[in-house]
């Protein structure tokens, strides 16, 4: 094989490349951004992304380029994966990928030996049969199945993890155009995945309904474990943990994506979940449970904005600390994150802000803006002063904080611990701490005396839209 090319060097396309070269490929980024293309030549990483840095360093079979001839003509495999933004419909664009295509085209057109396009960017059904196919057939004038091969093949990574996902999936989804191109990409992961994993080969439009449906039912997982949380602040001793861990023991649930604390967010499953209730109605289906995910998890970021007036009082003019702002822990991406989203629903009642992130700082300041907020360096000089503390998002640098943190730098100490990070018989011994999931303490078969909070979602109403 003369090697593969990347179409599109971001958060995935270079992890994948990346991933490509460590085993032995010649991997050719294209990329049209100028910067991304001389990092990438320099050895290093233009994005953040746990160990990929490292991974650059031995990527010595990778380069990058924006010339689509050069890339084309010196590998026999094409991976298109470049942004389908949202439209406001819930549908995805695909405008991007059209544009690859069609330069692809140009170049397969003069190119004797059968050549792989894969599309990995996430689409439509319908998408890749009847839009990307016809562009490549057209601009070629060769036939697909016989002169080019195409594949749908969507990866299930989270940013953050992208590599260990990669190249360590639970499965590989293939979605052909004919056997042979299958057998092809089929081949590629059998070097690439470390742990064998197994790989469903089917047509493209199924490949490309699985990529949104899987998406979808993670977000309604999401919601219903959130919906246990509430459920357990309500219950005198209740824990959402105790309910979820059984939960997860059953082969019919899994573990992952239990554990009751924030909303879902990212680039990934807000939009997957709306497209797929978009297409739904396409087809003459009802959306009913796509559209209940949204609206719960529209629900639960309202609430606990509720909770942090209930608890710290009026929250015009209070000092309100936020630790965490991206979407998740180990990436920099603040994207439909509900920690974003809770600190926007708190500058618009007029609290003044100071906020921590490990890596979001710079992207939070892009939504959020300047008025009211003030970006610090540390834990430290977060919490000093602040009325109130939200632990939003889980980094590991929050966990190993105590209580003294909060005493001694918080002119109120009362912590809304999001994620259930800390101990809580230790916390509550020293200040209010208040987590999402966990109802009132007994102490001898007595109720203690803490406060349960109440929400009634009619009186709050701060985030965007319906689900469309």
């Amino acid at each position: 094989m003369k090697g593969i090319s990347v179409v599109g060097i971001g958060k995935l396309g270079l992890c994948m490349a990346a991933c490509f070269s460590r085993i032995g490929y010649r991997v050719i980024g294209v990329d049209i951004a100028p910067e991304t293309v001389r990092v990438v030549n320099e050895g290093r990483s233009p994005i953040y992304e746990p160990g990929l840095a490292g991974l650059m360093k031995e990527a010595h079979s990778l380069s990058a380029t924006n010339d689509y001839e050069y890339g084309i003509q010196n590998s026999d495999v094409t991976f298109i994966v470049v942004p389908t933004p949202s439209k406001q419909d819930g549908g995805f664009s695909t405008r991007y990928a059209e544009e690859a295509a069609e330069q692809i085209a140009l170049v397969l057109r003069y190119k004797e030996e059968f050549h792989l396009v894969v599309l990995t960017s996430t689409v439509l059904p319908g998408a890749t049969d009847g839009v990307i196919k016809p562009l490549l057939e057209k601009g070629s004038g060769k036939k697909c199945g016989a002169d080019f091969g195409l594949c749908y093949n969507p990866e299930f990574i989270a940013l953050g993890s992208v590599i260990r996902d990669f190249t360590n999936p639970d499965a590989v989804l293939i979605g052909e155009s004919d056997p042979r191109s299958g057998e092809l990409l089929e081949g590629i992961y059998g070097t690439v995945c470390d742990n064998h994993s197994p790989v469903v080969r089917t047509s493209i439009q199924n490949a490309e309904l699985a990529k949104i449906s899987l998406n979808a039912f993670v977000t309604m997982k999401i919601s219903f474990a959130n919906t246990l949380a509430e459920i357990c602040e309500r219950i005198p001793g209740g824990d959402v943990n105790a309910v979820t861990q059984m939960l997860g023991h059953d082969s019919r649930i899994g573990k992952k994506y239990l554990s009751g604390a924030l909303g879902y967010g990212g680039p990934c499953f807000p939009r997957d979940n709306k497209a797929f209730a978009f297409f739904a109605k396409t087809v003459g289906c009802e959306a009913r449970l796509p559209e209940a995910s949204h609206e719960e998890n529209r629900h639960h970021n309202e609430r606990l904005v509720h909770v942090v007036r209930q608890q710290a009082g009026e929250v015009k003019d209070k000092s309100i600390a936020i630790l965490g702002l991206t979407y998740k822990p180990n990436t920099d991406v603040v994207e439909e994150s509900a920690s974003i989203q809770i600190a926007k629903a708190l500058l618009k009642e007029g609290a003044v802000l100071k906020v921590y992130d490990p890596a979001g700082m710079r992207n939070a300041r892009v939504v959020l803006g300047d008025h009211n907020i003030s970006y610090v360096d540390t834990v430290e000089e977060c919490l000093k002063g602040a009325d109130f503390c939200i632990l939003a998002t889980p980094w590991e640098e929050f966990k190993d904080l105590k209580p003294n943190h909060f005493t001694t730098n918080m002119k109120q100490p009362i912590l809304l611990d999001c994620w259930r990070v800390f101990d809580r018989s230790e916390f509550s011994e020293k200040l209010v701490y208040l987590a999402i999931g966990l109802g009132c303490q007994q102490t001898d078969g007595q109720v203690s005396h803490e406060r349960i909070w109440n929400f009634n979602a009619t009186e709050v109403k701060i985030l965007g839209p319906t689900i469309v």
